[in-house]
């Protein structure tokens, strides 16, 4: 197939992504993002959290992480004020406000606005436990409850405040916590 110009849009796809995998052949339009692919083979995870050592391959998806720490929600509903750490979260929330439930339980009846969420409501119909405590073989429904659930026994506590340190092994715990922090500086 050629366009306009005489080019071919095999031609045209290369000079818009002239750097290509040389793993997989992939086309990429900039340096940088061929670096980046690149570490999908490679494996390669340069960025650390200086938190819990957790490795990513990219930067903003360490600083992103690096959210369930501090408990920085930087996107905000303008609706209800609700904040969120990731933008995907703020977008899939506005629906609710919007009305759009796209989703709905078979047994209850109940809408969702997004797939996840039904998905691991409905283990609540039928049972399925999924993630088992290898210390006490306590069953989760889903991988965060149980990774919540395992630092009862580590006694881990990832969450810590940014005004007086007191650490917590629940994010909602933290986000409780620094309410008290702006009740006593009502002007910060």
């Amino acid at each position: 197939m050629h366009s306009a110009e005489g080019r071919s849009s095999h031609d045209i796809h290369s000079f818009d992504h002239p750097y290509i995998c040389t793993i997989c052949n992939k086309a990429l339009s900039t340096k940088s993002i061929l670096i980046k692919h690149q570490r999908i083979h490679s494996g390669d995870r340069p960025y650390n959290c200086a938190v819990c050592n957790k490795a990513f391959s990219q930067k903003g998806h360490m600083i992103t992480h690096q959210r369930l720490h501090s408990g920085d929600r930087p996107y905000g509903c303008a609706v209800c004020n609700k904040a969120f750490s990731r933008k995907s979260h703020l977008v899939t929330h506005q629906r609710i406000h919007s009305g759009e439930c796209s989703y709905f339980c078979s047994v209850c009846n109940k809408a969702f606005s997004d797939q996840r969420h039904l998905i691991t409501h409905q283990r609540m119909h039928s049972g399925d436990r999924f993630y088992s405590c290898a210390v006490c073989n306590k069953e989760c429904s889903t991988k965060g409850n149980l990774i919540r659930h395992r630092r009862i026994h580590s006694g881990e506590r990832p969450y810590s405040c940014a005004v007086c340190n007191k650490a917590f092994s629940d994010q909602s715990n933290l986000i409780r916590h620094r309410r008290i922090h702006c009740s006593e500086h009502p002007n910060t």
